[in-house]
């Protein structure tokens, strides 16, 4: 029986340019003669470093541990000596710099030791560090850390959602993943399928890869698992959006503010699929992925890449053109310019698109927003860009917002089809920016004015304490002094005797007052 799927809205349809990589399987990569790893590699905390400069590392090693809970660690990508733990240009497109652990390979990639994980007798909760702690993300792209999404909700999951559909133009990595490595993919959706107590599993996977299809299908009849599917989807894009493919799989459409788990569902991808099951079986971290080399190069090639790796060094693998002006990490559609050509592969990184001015010419003149309306009908999260933009443009975020600016998935959809060449996306993530930094410095502002009013409660209490010791000091005084008087007539007869009650009445007085200091001095609020 055909399974039902459903539409959403908007989308297109560019050219996919993904024939060109799947002709070769998946290539090795040698090692580098220097790897940088990145201590931030995912959504979320930063890890600290747990090695210093000097130090020798295996293969497997954490190197940097989980700082916060939408945190995952980093490991060493092979057996070496730690040149330097610094900050290194990170592979963005703001070249800004990050802390980075730099190796020296040693070439004998000596393991930690590792061992296949008892996970079905494991409490929920420690399989879920120990895949924090293994340093798996979401490698989709958005790389979320797996762990976090490893939790059912209060309502349990009725479906899970494997995405293979990789619908940008040129990204081929997941399509050569599933020809290749059918079997442990649908091991590691099973693994993430009882720990989420899903009733069904759906590997979503474009139909423009008919290979893939038949591979996962191959492996799935080969297995003999119950209650997965693999389903052929639509080739549009951006149908590899996790909402756009849980819409057409399901019919249910996520909306604005809301999680897919609050309707029973959760989506990962076949990448960490892949790698969850590469670390129950083998006890191995998450130190490579398939990165897809594409563009202005001889032999377009999927290639295993160890974390670290300068994106040159696998560029160079492929046959990089010498016209080539820039590195893309992604695909044309949501990728990003690199600062330079050495930055490193991390677990963002599903595609190296090498360009050059003759594959990526200078874009049109941008023109005045026309409203034709085009964006909107091509927006897959139904929202209004054109409004959106004219909004942003006049730095009035606040109207922006109220537009669901952060619906955005920045998948270009619309700068795709606007005819006046208006480079929307751009627009909305400098809007995303500056909303963002406002936040924070209201955050921060906020944080200095309880700061200063703390201050200034303190220097009140430490004023009314002062005066409190001083009034104690002054009745001890008249104490003392009315005591003295009273002790007087008694001691007229003998001068001598007089002088000594006096002196005793003094250090009577005296006695008192230190008796009440110490009394206010208990009762101060700590």
């Amino acid at each position: 029986m055909l399974r039902q799927l459903f539409r959403f809205h908007g989308g297109v349809k560019p050219a996919t340019h993904k024939t060109d990589s799947t002709r070769l399987p998946i290539g090795r990569v040698p090692l580098p003669a220097e790897l940088i790893v990145p201590l931030h590699q995912n959504v979320g905390g930063t890890p600290y470093p747990l090695v210093a400069a000097g130090e020798s590392v295996l293969k497997g090693q954490r190197i940097g541990a989980a700082e916060d809970p939408f945190s995952s660690a980093v490991h060493a990508p092979t057996s070496g000596r730690v040149i330097a733990v610094e900050p290194c240009v990170l592979p963005h497109s703001s070249g800004l710099r990050g802390l980075c652990v730099r190796i020296e390979p040693d070439g004998a990639e000596r393991w930690i030791e590792t061992a296949a994980l008892a996970w079905r007798s494991l409490d929920p909760d420690e399989l879920r560090d120990a895949i924090r702690d293994a340093g798996i993300v979401g490698l989709g792209g958005a790389v979320f850390p797996s762990h976090r999404k490893l939790r059912s909700g209060k309502g349990g999951l009725d479906t899970l959602v494997i995405n293979g559909a990789e619908c940008e133009p040129f990204i081929t990595c997941d399509d050569m993943q599933m020809r290749e490595h059918a079997a442990q993919i649908l091991r590691g959706a099973t693994v993430i399928q009882q720990m989420l107590g899903a009733r069904q599993v759906l590997v979503g996977i474009e139909d423009n890869k008919p290979e893939a299809i038949a591979a996962m299908n191959a492996a799935l009849q080969a297995a003999a698992l119950q209650n997965i599917e693999i389903v052929a989807v639509p080739t549009r894009y951006p149908t590899g959006g996790a909402k756009q493919l849980i819409r057409i799989l399901t019919g249910i459409e996520v909306p604005h503010g809301k999680r897919s788990t609050q309707f029973g569902v959760q989506c990962f991808n076949t990448g960490t699929a892949w790698a969850i099951a590469d670390f129950v079986e083998n006890g191995r971290p998450l130190l490579s992925r398939i990165v897809t080399v594409a563009g202005n190069v001889e032999q377009p090639r999927n290639y295993e890449v160890l974390f670290g790796t300068p994106m040159s060094h696998v560029a160079e693998l492929a046959g990089m053109q010498p016209d080539t002006d820039r590195f893309i990490m992604g695909g044309p559609m949501m990728g990003f310019r690199m600062p330079n050509f050495d930055v490193p592969v991390v677990k963002a990184t599903n595609c190296i698109l090498v360009g050059s001015p003759a594959l990526f010419p200078s874009p049109r003149p941008e023109m005045p927003c026309i409203r034709c309306g085009e964006c909107a009908r091509a927006c897959p999260t139904d929202l209004q860009p054109f409004e959106m933009y004219w909004h942003a443009r006049a730095k009035n975020f606040g109207k922006a917002q109220e537009y669901h600016l952060f619906d955005c998935i920045e998948c270009g959809c619309c700068a795709y089809v606007c005819p006046s060449s208006i480079p929307l996306v751009d627009y909305f993530r400098f809007a995303k920016s500056e909303v963002w930094a406002r936040e924070q410095q209201k955050n921060a502002a906020d944080s200095a004015r309880v700061r200063f009013d703390f201050r200034n409660e303190r220097i009140e209490r430490e004023k009314q304490e002062k005066a409190e010791k001083l009034a104690a000091k002054t009745a001890a005084a008249r104490a003392a002094a009315q005591s003295t008087q009273e002790t007087a007539p008694a001691a007229e007869d003998d001068p001598k005797k007089a002088l000594i009650a006096a002196a005793m009445a003094r250090a009577k007085a005296q006695r008192e007052a230190q008796a009440q200091t110490d009394a206010a001095q208990d009762k101060k609020p700590e």
